[in-house]
């Protein structure tokens, strides 16, 4: 009796906290990427990955409230305790290939491999009203940084996403980085491709694929950018994380996953 009590009593300590935590992602997501959504130019790109994260949102929840309230084996029926035994399972297999890419998110955020190099890869993130944000905003920071420390490297900047006035990303980074005071010669711009495989691809037109390159971007897009990188022929890359909004970073992180996830599934 005493183990069946603190069984029961260890199950909703560890529901509350898997419940807790799962309902402020599911809150970070939506606040984010509606707020997003209204702000960037190619809405739709966000909104599909807006509804998939919503989904696997809605799978961590439904995992935690049958940790919490054993929803699919409480009735007495075998058949229906059969069929809940088996959904169980299924969300447990979902949940945790969902746990599996969020850690990879995370770990890949933590990598940081930068020495010197010629090049250095800024990659571009989609503008809020025309106007760059926070986690641009670090990343060029990050680059600045470099830059200080290997005065003789070249950045690259990239993204061609056009706002409403027909400003790319990559011409929203030089405008700001040579008003900080970086030569314009120092700068190349990539600002034709619309998506993060197509910059690299673009990129490696212009650069021999032997060469070691930084690349630097936030840190929750760090693992998918480098294995797009390396799919694109780059085989000596190191790694400069850019620090990023922690208010948003459940939302990004998601969003990462379900583009993983995605590459996972057309591979397969």
């Amino acid at each position: 009796m005493k183990s069946e009590n603190h069984i029961s009593r260890a199950r909703r300590i560890i529901g509350d906290g898997l419940l807790a935590l799962s309902f402020l992602l599911t809150v970070d997501v939506v606040v984010v990427m509606l707020r997003r959504i209204n702000a960037v130019v190619l809405k739709a790109d966000y909104q599909e990955v807006f509804l998939y994260e919503r989904i696997l949102c809605a799978v961590l929840l439904l995992f935690a409230l049958d940790i919490r309230f054993d929803l699919f084996t409480r009735s007495k029926h075998t058949i229906a305790r059969i069929i809940g035994w088996v959904l169980r399972i299924v969300l447990i297999l979902l949940s945790a290939v969902i746990v599996f890419f969020c850690g990879k998110v995370i770990s890949g955020s933590l990598i940081n491999t930068a020495g010197q190099a010629e090049h250095v890869i800024v990659l571009g993130l989609a503008l809020e009203n025309g106007k760059p944000t926070d986690d641009l905003l670090a990343r060029l920071d990050t680059a600045q940084a470099y830059l200080e420390a290997y005065p003789e490297a070249q950045l690259i900047l990239t993204g061609g996403n056009a706002d409403e006035s027909g400003r790319t990303e990559a011409d929203v980074m030089r405008d700001l980085l040579m008003e900080r005071g970086v030569p314009e010669n120092q700068l190349i711009l990539e600002d034709q491709a619309k998506t993060t495989k197509e910059n690299f691809a673009n990129i490696a037109r212009m650069l021999p694929a032997e060469e070691s390159v930084v690349l630097i971007s936030s840190n929750y897009h760090m693992d998918r950018a480098v294995q797009t990188a390396k799919n694109a022929g780059f085989s000596h890359l190191m790694r400069l994380p850019a620090p990023s909004s922690l208010l948003a970073y459940g939302a990004n992180m998601m969003s990462e996953v379900v583009l993983d996830l995605n590459e996972f599934t057309l591979k397969s």
